[in-house]
């Protein structure tokens, strides 16, 4: 092999040469491999650079790389009994409250969605009207859904930092259905919140990417799922109130997109804890003020 050398490869992989060699080698090009500790190189005689070029180009078309697949995040999943457990607990506890009309208070009247008295200053009826229901099968019915979707929740971002977040998009879904609508609208139900919980786990499944990337099916597979959900369960019946169910997705989607970037540190046991104490809290505290404003013997 003559002194003039041409470089027609190179790599820091030796076998990566190797192949190639063997490409040359089957076409008769002389070649010779010149390597050192951080790379290595193809060299042939420059009347065969242009040929050699060539040839390899073409085995480059004809041998892609393989596509490897980016795993999944590694996400350790968090126990959401505890949070179902208290969800269950505060709406039977209001429940039979209410029918027992225990303190002689006027609980719905107190605690549901009013526009005209939200509108009036009574904010505290967004949080309040999560925990009242009509009847023992709307009762049943978020109870079964608020447990499921409050598992996924929890699951992923604690038991403490999701319901927290669920009540919270769940009264920010309350008040935009409240400002949308005709002020005289009222309702009640827990089921705000209880879209608001697919909402956020669509939302943080969506932004942090929890799920395959590489098609926008499953891109966008977690939002597509939670809108199917919505649509499945949360729009049938005369008495259904479609808005305040779709300001609740949209409310724990937004939130859901929020917390996603910070997941790592959710799981901080102090940080659920405090998360936790914090919704209840919110919760007593609204009905604490419900009961101070109307209460029979106050307002005499």
């Amino acid at each position: 092999m003559n002194d003039d050398l041409r470089v027609v490869f190179e790599s820091p992989s030796r076998g990566a040469c190797a192949d190639r060699a063997l490409v040359l080698e089957s076409l008769r090009i002389p070649y010779q491999i010149v390597a050192d500790p951080s790379s290595c190189a193809l060299v042939v005689p420059a009347e065969f650079s242009a040929r050699a070029r060539d040839e390899l180009l073409q085995y480059e078309e004809e041998n892609p790389p393989p596509v490897i697949e980016k795993p999944a995040p590694v996400f350790q999943h968090q126990n959401a009994v505890p949070g179902i457990l208290v969800y269950a607990i505060v709406v039977c506890l209001v429940a039979g409250m209410e029918a027992r009309g225990t303190f002689a208070f006027d609980w719905r009247g107190a605690g549901r969605v009013d526009g005209v008295l939200i509108r009036a200053g009574d904010w505290w009826r967004t949080i309040t009207a999560l925990t009242l229901h009509s009847g023992l099968r709307h009762l049943v019915g978020n109870l079964v859904f608020g447990g499921l979707f409050g598992l996924f929740a929890g699951r992923l971002l604690g038991p403490g930092v999701a319901w927290l977040t669920i009540l919270l998009a769940g009264a920010a879904g309350n008040l935009l259905n409240m400002l949308l609508l005709d002020p005289t609208h009222k309702s009640i139900g827990a089921s705000t919140a209880v879209f608001a919980a697919l909402g956020l786990v669509a939302g943080f499944v969506w932004r942090g990417k929890l799920m395959r990337q590489d098609h926008w099916a499953y891109r966008l597979g977690p939002i597509i799922g939670g809108l199917a959900l919505l649509m499945y369960t949360g729009t049938g019946g005369p008495n259904t109130d479609v808005g305040a169910h779709l300001m609740g997705f949209l409310c724990g989607l937004l939130a859901g997109v929020m917390l996603a970037p910070v997941r790592s540190g959710l799981a901080n046991q102090r940080l659920q804890m405090h998360a936790g104490w914090l919704a209840i809290l919110l919760v007593g505290f609204a009905w604490v003020v419900a009961y101070l404003r109307y209460n029979p013997a106050t307002i005499m």
